[in-house]
């Protein structure tokens, strides 16, 4: 009688803070998406339109045409919710950049691409040479009383 035994070591990582870097790929990934997914619902919405009109052009079954119009009406309502989600993921995105856990990375390609998305989605990012203090003035002179600008 032979007995074996055997010991295992399992060994796991601790939580610690995440690796700024992959987080920062994964923030810029996560608004690439969107951004995409928002464009995508734009697309299908200007599609389903045209095609609804050529529906009721050709006198199709009025069922059939009360039901792509339901269609429709789905996608119309899904890119609000997908702009807000961008928006909301392109602030969390611009604060992470404004956050002290990514300096040094300004030379890091996600870094880049981060700033490059948030320059064309037009999100204003504090940079850290820039001045914290400028104030916009508006002119208000134009408007009537109890207009509001």
């Amino acid at each position: 009688l032979v007995l074996v035994i055997t010991t295992t070591t399992i060994t796991m990582k601790s939580k610690s803070t995440p690796d700024p870097q992959r987080q920062l790929m994964i923030k810029t990934k996560a608004c690439q998406r969107l951004k995409k997914e928002v464009s995508y619902y734009e697309q299908e919405v200007k599609e389903n339109e045209s095609k609804l009109k050529e529906m009721k052009e050709q006198n199709r079954n009025p069922h059939d045409i009360k039901k792509f119009e339901e269609v429709l009406g789905e996608s119309h309502m899904m890119i609000p919710d997908s702009k807000n989600r961008l928006e909301q993921a392109l602030s969390d995105l611009a604060a992470y950049l404004d956050s002290a856990e990514v300096k040094g990375l300004e030379t890091n390609e996600w870094y880049v691409q981060a700033k490059e998305l948030l320059r064309e989605e037009s999100v204003a990012v504090k940079d850290k040479s820039e001045d914290d203090d400028v104030v916009e003035e508006t002119d208000v002179s134009q408007l009537k009383e109890g207009e509001a600008f």
